[in-house]
């Protein structure tokens, strides 16, 4: 943690030193300085669990383990998301209920109006509204590095006072199949349940037929029966088996709704699955793009700094040769001068303002205009 507030606080601090008059304003040690102060946090932790205990009971450890591949990811789609958010460490728990992970972080805000230009900001990063957003973020991402994983189609429970949205089945175009195929069949059920009525009343009749039968005077056997009652009984008859051919056709249609279910269930989970994936790419895109867009942002300022600092560079060094070219021409003026500007160069050389080539040329310059100088004096103009 310590680290992590250097690496993101030093230059700002030292720059908010820098314009401050008085010692006791300034701060020495910026995670000292948080620490000392009862109004922030030093760092906020995020706790990240997939699954409940129900869940994981049910789970060894070496499939429990593989959940810190889906937890790595999380810490990378963290960081993408929400880039104001400095993570100093991520520990992943197998020691408990479920597998959790505890991310811990710096949540930093930039340019405040009072003190630092980069600052510890808690409430400016963490609000009500984009805690609910992280955390919308956060689950899509999260199953969909799950399934991945796992090789599954698992859904995550809906979160309550209606802040996620289901996809009912009515959304879904296998239901409006369905639907069509019920209306179409809809006469066939009223058919058969009208036979079903007509043949409940036909079995009482046919009840009474039989109890009433009376034997024959010639056998105990046979049974005496009226041409009103054959009649009915070949109704009846007729009547199972009617009722019999539409029961064959609703156990088919009932098969074939029962199979319609199963596709539905089956595609609900396949949609649902690819529709959280989908949402997952989608905001891992989504932020990429704005991590370029400020990283672009950013290499052009660098571009606009490197060319002022190339601007500048250029003009002192334009400088630097001007007074380098002053220097030698004072080498080869008068003793007195001569020995000032050597002396100079002595000095910047000592400090390594100029590298030792640039030293020894003026050196020579120094010693031939020296020389130069002394043989003016001894040597006399012969006039012939």
């Amino acid at each position: 943690m310590k680290k992590l507030y250097r690496d993101e606080f030093d230059e700002a601090k030292e720059e908010y030193n820098a314009k401050q008059t008085r010692e006791n304003r300034k701060i020495n040690d910026y995670f000292t300085h948080i620490s000392n102060n009862s109004k922030s946090d030093l760092a906020c932790e995020i706790i990240i669990e997939l699954g409940d205990k129900k869940y994981w009971d049910t789970k060894d450890i070496k499939f429990k383990k593989r959940m810190t591949n889906v937890f790595k990811q999380q810490v990378i789609d963290l960081e993408t998301i929400l880039p104001t958010f400095k993570i100093a460490s991520a520990i992943i728990h197998y020691d408990e209920t479920s597998p959790h992970l505890h991310i811990v972080g710096v949540p930093i805000k930039i340019g405040g109006k009072n003190g630092m230009k980069k600052q510890v900001g808690k409430s400016d990063v963490f609000t009500k509204e984009s805690l609910r957003k992280l955390q919308d973020k956060m689950r899509v991402l999260c199953i969909e590095s799950f399934n991945k994983e796992y090789g599954l189609t698992n859904s995550l429970k809906g979160k309550k006072k209606g802040r996620n949205r289901d996809y009912h089945i009515t959304e879904m175009d296998d239901y409006m199949e369905m639907k069509e195929h019920l209306e179409k069949n809809q006469e066939r059920l009223e058919i058969a349940n009208k036979k079903a009525l007509e043949l409940d009343n036909h079995t009482k009749e046919v009840k009474e037929i039989i109890t009433d039968l009376k034997t024959t005077l010639t056998s105990k056997e046979k049974y005496v029966l009226k041409q009103e009652d054959k009649d009915k009984l070949v109704s009846y008859i007729d009547s199972v088996s009617k009722t019999n051919d539409e029961y064959k056709k609703i156990k088919t249609l009932s098969v074939t709704l029962n199979n319609v279910d199963i596709e539905i269930r089956e595609n609900h989970d396949k949609i649902k699955t690819l529709t959280e994936n989908n949402k997952a790419l989608t905001l891992r895109v989504e932020n990429l793009t704005k991590n370029i867009s400020s990283k672009d942002k950013e290499i052009e300022e660098l571009k606009e700094e490197n060319h002022s600092l190339k601007n500048t560079l250029e003009f002192w060094k334009d400088k630097f040769l001007r007074v380098m070219s002053l220097i030698k021409d004072k080498l080869f003026g008068k003793e007195k001068e001569r020995e000032n500007y050597f002396d100079v160069s002595k000095d910047l050389y000592k400090k390594g303002i100029i590298k030792e080539d640039t030293f020894n040329d003026l050196n020579d310059k120094y010693n031939f205009s020296k020389e130069h100088d002394n043989k003016g004096k001894d040597d006399f103009e012969i006039e012939i």
